[in-house]
């Protein structure tokens, strides 16, 4: 069966403008890249999701929220100020540094694309779906940090839970940040096992992540962090893959894999310390397909 890769040519505007690190013209060079070297039919099909709306937003964010991040953005991207309490919602690194692109619109796509990986993959039309410029862990409730707005991971898992009732969901989050915002979501919830490698929080933002945070109340054990020692490289992930997130997943016996990857484990990431080699990537994948056939 192919893989549905969801994608619109409007996530460029998730740009926090030109003087920001964080710029949206990464996002087409997935899909550029597939269209020139794999044929589309059997292997793969790019389709394009709908936005999110305020309703779906409800699900993750709180009103005051989602209200001032849509007037916030909306307002800076037609070159008008905004006043109003900007460090109450947001952390100064999602302050867009000249004009931003129609951020809050493409955050709100962002949404609307796990949404609907949820319906392809519940519904049977597809067994993988990939999400491009998802993976937004670091935005919470009510607070937006990380260069991120609004969680569409914990958005998958929670209307996973909400619509189609499962039970057992499985969150692996590989970046090279801890998911802050997706442990948040989830740190007293049984349901959801998440499991975070990343670097060491001691030497890399947002300092939290610690392999001793395991979970509150009914959802104690169901958090593991596991932190990576600076310049961990692909023994290292391989090791802890094989032997703990194997064991405890074979335990947990997920309904369903939601999977968080990201490229900065790389070791020429320029905000990183890790020391993952490009192979190490395909390996990850590799795990991930064993962990699967557990589902």
């Amino acid at each position: 069966m192919s893989i549905a890769i969801l994608y619109r040519e409007e996530l460029k505007e998730y740009d926090f403008g030109p003087g920001h690190p964080f710029h949206g013209d990464r996002y087409e060079v997935f899909p550029q890249f597939l269209r020139q070297n794999l044929a589309e039919d059997d292997n793969y099909r790019i389709l394009k999701s709908d936005w999110a709306s305020d309703e779906d937003l409800l699900l993750i964010c709180q009103k005051d929220y989602i209200d001032f991040t849509r007037d916030y953005y909306r307002a800076l991207n037609l070159g008008l100020d905004y006043p109003g309490q900007f460090s109450h919602f947001h952390s100064g690194d999602n302050r867009p540094v000249g004009k931003p692109g129609k951020l809050e619109e493409a955050a709100r796509l962002i949404i609307g694309q796990a949404k609907m990986a949820c319906q392809l993959v519940q519904e049977g039309s597809f067994e993988k779906v990939v999400s491009i410029g998802g993976g937004l862990h670091h935005a919470k409730p009510a607070y937006g940090e990380g260069f991120c707005l609004y969680n569409d991971v914990a958005f998958c898992a929670l209307n996973l839970i909400d619509k189609y009732n499962l039970a057992r969901i499985l969150i692996l989050d590989t970046d090279a940040h801890a998911g802050n915002g997706t442990a948040e979501y989830f740190y007293e919830e049984p349901r959801v096992l998440f499991i975070d490698l990343h670097q060491d929080p001691r030497t890399l933002y947002p300092g939290t992540g610690f392999a001793h945070q395991i979970g509150l109340g009914s959802g104690k054990g169901f958090t593991i962090n596991i932190p990576m020692p600076v310049y961990a490289g692909y023994d290292s992930y391989q090791s802890v893959l094989e032997e703990i997130v194997h064991p405890v997943v074979e335990e947990f016996k997920p309904q369903i894999i939601i999977r968080n990857g990201g490229s900065d484990p790389h070791f020429n990431d320029g905000l990183t310390n890790l020391g993952l080699p490009v192979k190490g990537f395909s390996m990850i994948g590799e795990e991930v397909r064993e962990i699967a056939r557990i589902c």
